[in-house]
């Protein structure tokens, strides 16, 4: 079993990016500006956001943190979003998730200018994806294909099970492991939650992307021998032993999983790294694009 270790590899992106910094630096020319907007107080947001700005200065990016009070009208969110996307200091932005329940979540991306919207979750990028356009891909997709790449896991002519079909992970990771290419050229089955014995498919998969946010679903009666196994669920159980009062647990059972794969991301440490990496990347891939107009 080799550990797909998603906290090593994102240091290694960031030193790679921020090499990429400094040659803008010595040349002269202006270095890349994310903004991150956050909506209320949500505890696991701030703590995300928060970890976001810190990798902007640890890599030389500038960064801004837009922070709104949790019952900003949906009216005035959208002002605040125009004058982001007409702001040309600035190379994209991303818009914290969850937002308040009066706010229309798909309202405020489809108003994102699709070029700054390095989180890829806007409708022009995400169809650019499936049809295998350059543009910004979904951080956590594209973290996992990453991971999957700078490790040499073998994608082509495998079965690929990715449980959970949300916009933000599941769907474009079967799109993504689908597509020509490397990492790429797998079938895909896309299962979730109402998917009947689902057992029957992972236990034929040979990787198992899972992206449900149910602790400890995946066990090892569930998989075959040898099967590489991508752990996107995060959780916090509560757990009074633990000085924090709570773990984080993703959607495999770790310990006994573990033992029948080939590759498997821990948690934490695994693909959360990774997403935030690679949200630094389309930064600096915005900002290139935006230097060549």
């Amino acid at each position: 079993m080799q550990l797909l270790d998603g906290k090593k590899t994102s240091e290694e992106i960031k030193k790679e990016i921020e090499t990429e910094v400094q040659k803008m630096k010595a040349n002269g020319q202006k270095v890349p500006h994310l903004a991150a907007v956050i909506v209320g107080t949500n505890g696991a947001s701030l703590t995300y956001v928060g970890s976001k700005v810190r990798s902007c200065e640890q890599i030389g990016f500038e960064s801004t943190l837009v922070s709104l009070a949790e019952d900003i009208s949906e009216t005035d969110l959208l002002a605040k979003i125009k004058e982001l996307n007409e702001d040309d200091n600035l190379d994209g932005f991303i818009v914290q998730l969850p937002l308040p329940k009066h706010i229309d979540e798909h309202k405020i991306l489809l108003a994102i200018n699709p070029d700054k919207d390095v989180d890829g979750f806007h409708p022009a990028n995400f169809g650019k994806m499936a049809l295998e356009m350059e543009t910004f891909l979904p951080a956590t997709p594209y973290g996992i294909m990453e991971l999957l790449a700078r490790y040499n896991v073998e994608t082509s002519g495998k079965h690929t099970v990715v449980i959970g079909r949300s916009h933000i992970v599941g769907r474009p990771m079967s799109i993504l492991m689908s597509r020509k290419g490397y990492p790429g050229d797998s079938t895909v089955t896309l299962a979730h939650s109402r998917t009947k014995n689902i057992e029957e498919f992972t236990k034929n998969a040979d990787i198992i992307i899972t992206a449900l946010g149910v602790p400890n679903y995946l066990k090892a009666d569930m998989v075959k021998d040898g099967v590489v196994v991508i752990d996107v669920g995060i959780t916090r159980v509560e757990d009074a032993s633990h000085p924090k009062g709570y773990v984080i647990t993703g959607d495999v059972d770790f310990d006994e999983v573990s033992k029948k794969s080939s590759f498997i991301t821990p948690v934490p440490g695994g693909v959360g790294p990774m997403t935030i990496a690679m949200l630094l990347k389309n930064t600096l891939l915005a900002r290139q694009i935006r230097m060549k107009k």
